[in-house]
C-alpha cells in the first residue's frame, strides 16, 4: 500500500469510530432524558441508533479502510494475516483516539461536562462472559458474512449489535475502543474505568476464539491467501 492509502484508511478508522461513539453516547444521553426513568425504554433508545449508525458507517467507509472501528476486529484480521502489525497498531491508536473524540463531542452536543469519568458499575463474571460472547458473535458474524455474503457485512454487524444489546448482561460493548471511551462518560452508557480492563480482556478472548473457530468452520482446508476471493473493501492495509 502507498503511504497516502494508509493515511486515508487511518482517517476513515478515526472518523468512523468517532461517529460511532458520538452515536452511542449521544443517544444514551437523549434516551435517558426522554425515558422518564424507564430503563428498558432508555436502552431501546440507545440500541436502535447504534445498530443503525453501524450500517451507515460500514457502508460508507468500508471501501476505504475495511470499517473495523474496533481493535478486537483488527486483532482478528491480524490473526488471519490480513493486516500487518505496524498497520494494526496504527489502527488501534486511531480507533481509540476517534472513540474518545466522539464521546467528548456527544458531551458538548448535550451540554454535559466535557471531561468525565464514569461511576457506572459493570463488573463480575456474568458481565465478562457477556463481553466474550458478544465479541465472539460479532467477529463470527463478520467472517461469516465475508465468506458467504460480502455485500451484507454492514447489515449483519448492525443487526447483530442491535440484538446483542438485549441478549447480553453487559449490553454488548464488544469493542475495546468503545470500552475506553465509555469509561470517560458518566452518563447512561458509561463504565467505571476500574471495570474497563476486564471487559477489554474478555473482548480480546472472544475475538481470538471466534477467529480460530470460524477459520475451522468456514475454511476447512485453511484460510485462503489474504484477501483472495474477497472484496478489497473488506481487507485491511498490508
Amino acid at each position: 500500500m502507498q503511504e497516502n492509502d494508509l493515511s486515508r484508511r487511518l482517517a476513515a478508522e478515526f472518523l468512523g469510530t468517532a461517529m460511532l461513539l458520538a452515536t452511542v453516547v449521544g443517544s444514551g444521553i437523549m434516551a435517558e432524558r426522554l425515558a422518564g426513568g424507564n430503563v428498558a425504554v432508555a436502552l431501546l433508545g440507545n440500541t436502535i441508533p447504534t445498530g443503525a449508525i453501524l450500517i451507515v458507517l460500514i457502508t460508507a467507509l468500508g471501501p476505504v479502510s475495511g470499517a473495523h472501528f474496533n481493535p478486537a476486529v483488527t486483532l482478528a484480521f491480524l490473526i488471519r494475516r490480513e493486516i500487518r502489525v505496524p498497520a494494526a497498531l496504527l489502527y488501534l491508536l486511531f480507533q481509540i483516539g476517534g472513540a474518545i473524540l466522539g464521546t467528548l463531542a456527544a458531551h458538548a452536543m448535550f451540554e454535559e461536562a466535557i471531561w468525565q469519568l464514569s461511576a457506572n458499575t459493570r463488573t463480575g463474571p456474568a458481565q465478562w462472559l457477556s463481553e466474550a460472547v458478544a465479541t465472539f458473535g460479532l467477529v463470527g458474524a463478520i467472517f461469516a458474512a465475508l465468506r458467504w455474503r460480502p455485500d451484507g457485512v454492514a447489515w449483519m454487524v448492525g443487526l447483530y449489535i442491535t440484538a446483542a444489546y438485549w441478549f447480553t448482561a453487559s449490553t454488548s460493548f464488544a469493542n475495546p475502543a468503545v470500552t475506553v471511551a465509555r469509561a470517560l462518560t458518566d452518563t447512561f452508557s458509561g463504565i467505571r474505568p476500574i471495570d474497563a480492563p476486564a471487559f477489554i480482556v474478555a473482548q480480546c478472548v472472544g475475538a481470538v476464539v471466534a477467529t480460530l473457530a470460524l477459520g475451522w468452520l468456514l475454511h476447512p482446508k485453511g484460510y485462503p491467501e489474504a484477501g483472495a476471493g474477497r472484496q478489497k473493501a473488506a481487507t485491511a492495509p498490508e
